[in-house]
């Protein structure tokens, strides 16, 4: 398993939000390129990153950030929030983004997300997002009738790369995240898994660690309010491979 830090864009800041609320953003950094700099010396091999006011509008508002973020890198990183449709998969893509991640789109045009899987093998992680284990789309403001672990399977069919699998009631709230969804949707598939949301202590981390065959955990809040050292968590990793 590996620990992936998070960067979550606001208007060209690195924040986070709180159970992905946009009115309950706390700013972390103005230079999100100087935050990647730091995760990558403190050992991350892999950033995590969502466009916020892509995510929620549907538009790529933070094309700079991201393109100063993999300037200033040399490890691979991960865009998701607001990528719907073949352009701007494209668009990230020819900036040197290594892995497109989508979401909204996986519900509303799994086609596209068969096209792009087709057309990048290996570069399409689907984002999932649930809510009593039901999917959640549009920056989290709708909630389907579609259960994850199914939308997870149909997608793998598909040819995704992986799935990024949040509980919503966690994020942002340093509480645990949901460890036995986490292992049903890990045991479920064939493709890596990565957990995210609600990732608390180093304590957090151990208890993820258990969870057989899960590829990685993204953690955001924890890192960037000291809760969890990264250093500390991808050296305890790093002992139980």
């Amino acid at each position: 398993m590996i620990v992936i830090p998070a960067i979550d864009l606001k208007e060209g800041k690195c924040v986070r939000l709180l159970q992905g609320r946009m009115e309950d953003a706390t700013i972390y950094s103005d230079n999100p390129a100087e935050t990647a700099k730091r995760w990558e010396s403190e050992g991350a091999e892999l950033l995590h990153i969502v466009d916020l006011d892509g995510a929620f509008a549907g538009g790529m508002k933070n094309i700079s950030a991201i393109e100063a973020i993999r300037k200033a890198i040399g490890i691979p990183i991960e865009v998701g929030g607001g990528i719907r449709d073949m352009d701007r998969i494209e668009k990230l893509l020819s900036l040197g983004v290594n892995r497109i991640i989508l979401g909204t789109v996986a519900v509303e045009k799994p086609e596209l997300v068969k096209e792009a899987c087709k057309k990048y093998p290996g570069r399409v992680v689907i984002g999932i997002d649930a809510k009593n284990g039901f999917v959640a789309t549009k920056g989290w403001v709708e909630v389907t009738q579609i259960k994850a672990r199914e939308l997870a399977l149909k997608m793998q069919g598909y040819g995704a790369a992986g799935i990024i699998y949040t509980d919503i009631s966690k994020d942002g709230m340093l509480t645990g995240p949901n460890i036995e969804a986490t292992r049903e949707m890990a045991e479920s598939l064939n493709i890596p898994v990565i957990a995210s949301g609600g990732i608390s202590s180093i304590d957090d981390i151990r208890r993820l660690l258990a969870i057989k065959g899960l590829w990685g955990a993204i953690t955001g809040k924890a890192i960037y309010s000291g809760a969890l050292d990264l250093k500390e968590a991808i050296k305890l990793v790093k002992r139980n491979p």
